[in-house]
Order: structure tokens, then C-alpha cells, then sequence
């Protein structure tokens, strides 16, 4: 191996051979840790902590609770992932009963830590979770939560039937506590790095001086099939970069993968490569202590610079007597017989779908001793900010209802006719301008092509987001350099939408090839991502055919509800930005053009705001 454990009092800590350090001879690489205990740096007395055992009975209960939903909602619909959740039972528990800022009667409380099961297929774990908290549901137009439960019984029972409340993977705005759409892997922890750049944001623009009102962190579930996607790989680079240190991934290192172990398809040290973006990296050798990962999260939530990757070892299905390990246990029901060992061997009764009491009670008390009194004192914290901060208030209230300031399109200017006219990037970016500035919380980027596809936001005040230690920004910023990572681009813009941002980006329409799993995704979600594509046709020819978007605009309007609008000159490009800025749950794309278009005489053709 190429890591060295640095032990403390149960989670292991990988650092690579480099950066070893040996007695009290300080490391070059280290500076930070120089002459520092690292016991005590990471694992203080506090979190050392004595449990009772009759505590530690009702946390095996909870987590055996946990697999047993899993097993028999899976053996249920006769289909799903029993083998994940089985292993990570005790991963969320940790998390969710121990570390989790959440408050389950209002799952929309707009400072609560975010949680994101990035491999989504592992969906019982989830709606588990759901149930046992007591999270509320929501009101989808009134965003206001209510008294029914988020996910009852019955509706656990239902898992993977159609209308059910827990389909097969969890699906944003259909389930309350899912917080994004996941399903095709890399997707959930890419948007988890929108949702951490969205807490940077709001804390850098809303918090003041005694008013910490923004401060949540972001806690994603991953798999090994999440690692391997590419889009995982650009967004843990574009994360490191920006030093999201609100953001930790849980890495379940199961090594198994539908096809059998991960050996047959990769080899490389992923730790090695996540200290190379710039990330935190920890381990907890066993997915089955409870104690050494809330150790690993305590040590996340001390870190100040960087993101973190815990790596958790674990086995799949496991307990199961002749599954355990074994890709079997990845998609398939375990089978009754198999069922009914596991259930043994847990201790637990061979009873299908039980919840006992005791459960519940210990789960939501904890749930509510955190989560709860934190959102109660959020809200006292805000009657004395809407007070000395109306203006700032009122624009978070906006946000959350997913309103418009009643001025939002002041700034917005018609063109005059012209001949000569201009291309509709030109009028895009004029546009694109007026409306930003009109909607403090409209912010975007580009893939490398901001002068290019000119959408760069100019106004005084925009800047640019960057950690403010660069000196090239701050997290107030409203201009991204997303580099050029086209598909993790987009994927974060679909965090920066579920946050309640009004989020844009934009590229060459050729590479919105590169792009299309969160644009589709944002249709399937409901959410009103803006999609911005310039360089619209094989005018383009300098380039040659690579760079020549044939089949691409055909390809968007395919996308089953994805508005898709190639605007003929300026002023259709600013109606087109007012309609589209209205939007509450449609994406938009965006086609404009390279060449110069003629700025049609209104007087003769009529109002280009006729055909909205």
C-alpha cells in the first residue's frame, strides 16, 4: 500500500508514504499539522466519550432496523438493491442520528446539512431513513411542510410499484427528504458540489456580523460505480479547486460491481488521486463501527480548507449467510430462505416490515435534539436578521418560494431595427446582463468559452466565485470558471438549482453532447436550469465538421420537458430571457448564434414577444 494509517482511537487516516511523520519530526508537506498531537487534533476528548450499553443497543436496533426495511422492500417488488443498504445501515446511521443538522418536521429549512445518496439504486437505504426520522411531507406548490409523514409504512411496502412514494431510485419533488434526482451514477456527487458551492454562496452574500445565518454542510453516500464515472472525477477536481471544505463523500468501498469484483475494471489508488485534487482523505476500516465513523465526521467538520473522502470499508449484504459479499446481493432479491437467516443472525424477529417503537423513539430523539433546537434557533436567529436586514430577508423568502423581486426586469431594454444587427450571443450576453442583475440570485459560467459565448455577468458587484485566499474572487462571486468540464458543469448547476439558485452555464452547442445526462435530468427534476448554446450551426466552418452542431438541436427538442428556444434576432432573445427567467420548474436551452442576424423592424413583423 501506498497510504500509511495514522491511528488514532478507531478511524484510520490515509496519508501517502510522503507524508508520514514520525515522532515529532515535522513533515515539509504538513505544514499545517507541524508540532501538533495528532491524536488530539483529530479525535478530542469530547468525541471519546463513553456509550452505555443499553444506548448501544437501541443504535443496533435503529441500524438493524434499517437492513431489515431494505431486505424486505426489495424481496417485496421482487426487485431492487438489497446487498448496499444491508452494508451501509451503520454508515447512515452515524450520520443522520449523530452528525446530521436536520430537522424532520421541516424538511425545507433552508440552513439544514444536505444529504445525497449518490448511488441511488441503494434507494431503500433512503426511504429507511425517511421513515424511521418522521420526515415530513411537503406541499409541492406552497414549499410549507405538513403533518403526513413523508414515507409510511404502506408506502415502503409499495417499493418500485408505480405512484408509489419510493421508487426505484429516489426522484426529487416526488419524495420529501430526497434532495436530488439519483439514478445514473456520478450525478448525485457532482450536484453535491453545486449544493456546497450554493452554502458558500449564501453564507458569503446573507451572513453578517452576528448573524451566522448560513453555515450547512453537504454529506453524500457514494459507490464505487460513482468513482469510476468521469463526471465524479471533474467535479472532485472543480471541488478541491474552490476548497469546499462544507463537503465530505462517503466512499462505500464494497469493491463489488455488477459484473463481480471492482479488480476486473480498476486497479488505480483512488485515495492517492483524491489528495491530488486537493481533498482531505480518511478511512474507517469497518462499515459496522458506529463510533469511529461519527469519529470521521467530527474530524470533516473541523476541516478548513479542503474536502474530505472517507473511505469506509465495507461488505456488501452484509450478515447474509450465503450472500455476503458477492455480487449477487448487488440487484437481485435475496430470496425469503436467505431473508429469514439474515433476520437470525441480526437477532431480529422473522417478521416482515417491523419498526419497533423503540426504534422510532430513539432515532427521532436524537433527530430532534440536534436538527430540531437548531432549526428553532434558526428561526429566532431570523426575526432579529428580517429586522436589521429587511432587504436581505426578503430576498431569502423570495428564494425559498421560488419568487422573482417584483422588479426583476427593470434593467431590460428593447433593441432597435437594424439592418446590419448582431449575433444573438451578443444580444444574449446584453440580455442575459439585464436579467442577472435584476435577480441577485441568477449566477453561471461558462466550460472555458465565457468569451466566447459571451456570458460573462458584468454588472458591478457580480465578481467572480473563488476562494477568497486566491485574491481572484470570493464566494459571493456570480461569474464561474467551471473549466472545461462540460458534464460536471452541468450536473452542478443542477445543485445550484435544488438550492434555490437561479443557475446558468454555457458552452458550444456541438458539446452539449458532453453535457446531456443533466440536462435530461434537470426535465426529470423539474427545475429550472438554464441551458445557454451558442455557435448554432455548420457556420461554424473555420472549425471543421467536429465543431458543427448537426443533430444536436433536434436532440434537445427530444428531451421530454426541456424548452428549447433558437431566438430569430435581439429582441426575441430578450423575451425570450424574460419568459424563461418566470420559470419555477422548466429547464430552458438556449440556441444563439455566432453570425450576425438582422434586428427585425417590429413595426412591420409585429412584437417579438407575440409567438410566447
Amino acid at each position: 500500500s501506498r497510504h500509511a494509517r495514522i491511528k488514532g482511537s478507531g478511524a484510520r487516516h490515509l496519508v501517502p508514504r510522503a507524508h508520514r511523520i514520525s515522532g515529532n519530526v515535522p513533515c515539509t508537506t504538513m505544514k499545517a499539522h507541524q508540532n501538533v498531537d495528532l491524536d488530539l487534533l483529530f479525535h478530542k476528548a469530547k468525541d471519546r466519550k463513553f456509550v452505555d450499553k443499553e444506548t448501544a443497543e437501541k443504535d443496533n436496533m435503529v441500524v438493524n432496523c434499517l437492513r431489515c426495511i431494505a431486505m424486505d422492500c426489495v424481496q417485496e417488488a421482487n426487485s431492487g438493491h438489497p446487498g448496499t443498504p444491508m452494508a451501509l445501515a451503520p454508515v447512515a446511521y452515524a450520520l443522520w442520528a449523530r452528525i446530521l443538522k436536520y430537522d424532520p418536521i421541516d424538511p425545507q429549512w433552508m440552513n439544514r446539512d444536505r444529504f445525497v445518496l449518490s448511488c441511488g439504486h441503494a434507494s431503500t437505504l433512503i426511504y429507511g431513513l425517511i421513515h424511521l426520522a418522521g420526515v415530513r411531507n411537503i406541499m409541492p406548490e406552497q414549499m410549507t411542510s405538513t403533518d403526513e409523514l413523508s414515507i409510511t409504512l404502506d408506502d415502503l411496502k409499495k417499493f418500485r410499484q408505480h405512484e408509489s412514494r419510493c421508487p426505484g431510485h429516489p426522484e426529487y419533488r416526488w419524495t420529501a427528504g430526497v434532495e436530488t434526482t439519483t439514478g445514473p451514477l456520478g450525478q448525485g456527487v457532482a450536484n453535491s458540489v453545486g449544493m456546497a458551492i450554493a452554502s458558500k454562496w449564501y453564507a458569503a452574500t446573507y451572513n453578517k456580523e452576528g448573524f451566522e445565518m448560513f453555515n450547512y454542510n453537504v454529506y453524500v453516500i457514494a459507490s464505487d460505480g460513482d468513482l469510476q464515472e468521469g463526471v465524479s472525477h471533474e467535479a472532485a477536481s472543480l471541488a478541491g479547486h474552490l476548497r469546499l471544505d462544507n463537503l465530505v463523500w462517503i466512499w462505500d468501498n464494497n469493491q463489488i460491481t455488477i459484473e463481480g469484483n471492482t479488480a476486473w475494471a480498476i486497479s488505480e489508488d483512488v485515495a492517492t488521486r483524491f489528495i491530488a485534487y486537493g481533498w482531505n482523505v480518511l478511512r474507517v476500516g469497518d462499515a459496522n463501527d458506529v463510533d469511529a465513523l461519527t469519529r470521521a465526521l467530527e474530524v470533516f467538520k473541523r476541516e478548513k480548507q479542503r474536502p474530505t473522502l472517507i473511505v469506509v470499508d465495507s461488505h456488501i449484504a452484509w450478515g447474509a449467510p450465503t450472500k455476503q459479499d458477492t455480487f449477487s446481493a448487488h440487484g437481485a432479491p435475496l430470496g425469503e430462505s436467505e431473508v429469514s437467516a439474515t433476520k437470525r443472525i441480526y437477532g431480529w424477529p422473522d417478521e416482515k416490515f417491523l419498526v419497533p417503537e423503540t426504534v422510532l423513539e430513539h432515532f427521532r430523539g436524537q433527530m430532534a435534539a440536534r436538527g430540531g433546537k437548531s432549526r428553532e434557533a434558526w428561526k429566532e436567529l431570523m426575526e432579529k436578521y428580517r429586522a436589521q436586514y429587511p432587504k436581505e430577508a426578503a430576498q431569502l423568502d423570495l428564494i425559498k418560494a421560488g419568487k422573482l423581486p417584483d422588479d426583476w426586469a427593470k434593467h431590460c431594454k428593447e433593441f432597435a431595427a437594424d439592418p446590419k444587427g448582431m449575433a444573438t450571443r451578443q444580444s444574449g450576453s446584453i440580455c442575459l446582463n439585464y436579467i442577472a442583475e435584476g435577480v441577485p440570485w441568477m449566477l453561471g459560467g461558462s466550460a472555458d468559452l465565457s468569451t466566447s459565448c459571451l456570458t460573462t455577468l458584468k454588472f458591478p458587484g457580480a465578481d467572480d466565485f473563488m476562494p477568497p485566499m486566491t485574491g481572484w474572487g470570493n464566494y459571493s462571486g456570480r461569474n464561474f470558471h467551471f473549466g472545461i468540464r462540460e458534464h460536471a458543469m452541468g450536473s452542478i448547476c443542477n445543485g445550484m438549482a435544488v438550492s434555490g439558485l437561479r443557475p446558468f452555464c454555457s458552452t458550444f452547442m456541438v458539446f452539449s453532447d458532453y453535457m446531456k445526462p443533466p440536462v435530461r435530468l434537470s426535465a426529470i427534476m423539474e427545475i429550472p436550469s438554464i441551458w445557454v448554446y451558442t455557435h448554432d450551426s455548420i457556420g461554424v466552418g473555420e472549425d471543421g465538421p467536429t465543431h458543427q452542431p448537426i443533430e444536436h438541436l433536434a436532440m434537445l427538442r427530444s428531451i421530454p420537458g426541456l424548452h428549447t428556444y433558437r431566438p430569430c434576432d435581439a429582441n426575441e432573445v430578450l423575451e425570450m430571457y424574460k419568459h424563461i427567467t418566470t420559470y419555477k420548474h422548466e429547464p430552458a436551452a438556449v440556441v444563439l448564434s455566432r453570425q450576425p442576424l438582422v434586428t427585425l423592424d417590429r413595426t412591420k413583423y409585429g412584437s417579438a414577444a407575440g409567438p410566447l
